[in-house]
């Protein structure tokens, strides 16, 4: 914990003659955009492993119809089909796991365990702060209120964004394939509930993932 509070602590000094009283939540979105930079050479491998799938969907169909009523050999030849492709079916879950590590370790620092950063604002928001707070303290239109309306602008931009893009590939994807593309849309429920600094790293998360795999998917 206190590693980590050293290093937010760093950024907003380097960020402060830019960003003022705003530069720890400065820092935490350039700390965001640091960890996604770390983790984009595995999301360059989920892209490739993505297509590599998407070009085995016609063996997949026709090992589904083959084994319609053999659901044990049916997952076995799947298993045995990626692996003598070479592709792996939870490689794009390695980049999201790995991330999981700094969101839990942001949000146990601004839910108490880090009391020199919690004075820190964006605008008229506290860090350690949540919309319920915002909402008691001004309205949804307060000073604090307006930072999460801005935030949540940005996410519903960015959920349609993807919404978008997952839709298109999500065609003839089964139950799963057509819940996907509202996924995107629980990062609202996400930037309501949690403090204000692990909402600054969930949005800027996911504005990375959705220009990451515009690129990475076009």
């Amino acid at each position: 914990m206190s590693v980590l509070t050293h290093v937010v602590g760093q950024l907003a000094d380097l960020l402060h003659p830019l960003c003022g009283p705003s530069a720890v939540a400065a820092a935490i979105v350039l700390f965001t955009a640091l960890v996604r930079l770390l983790v984009h050479p595995l999301s360059r491998a989920a892209a490739r492993g993505q297509r590599a799938r998407a070009q085995l969907q016609p063996q997949v169909a026709e090992l589904r119809k083959r084994y319609a009523k053999q659901p044990e050999k049916l997952q076995k030849a799947v298993l045995e089909l990626h692996a003598d492709a070479k592709v792996s079916p939870l490689s794009g879950l390695l980049p999201t796991l790995l991330q999981l590590p700094a969101f839990f370790l942001l949000y146990r620092l601004f839910s108490g365990g880090g009391d020199e950063l919690l004075t820190h604002r964006l605008f008229a928001a506290p860090l350690g702060g949540r919309w319920a707070d915002a909402l008691a303290g001004g309205g949804v239109f307060g000073p604090a209120g307006l930072v999460y309306v801005g935030l949540f602008l940005v996410v519903a931009v960015v959920a349609g964004f993807s919404y978008v893009r997952a839709r298109r590939t999500a065609v003839d994807a089964g139950a799963v394939g057509r819940v996907l593309p509202f996924m995107s849309f629980f990062t609202l429920v996400t930037v309501a509930v949690v403090p204000l600094a692990v909402a600054l790293y969930v949005v800027t998360s996911a504005a990375w993932s959705a220009a990451e795999r515009a690129l990475l998917y076009s």
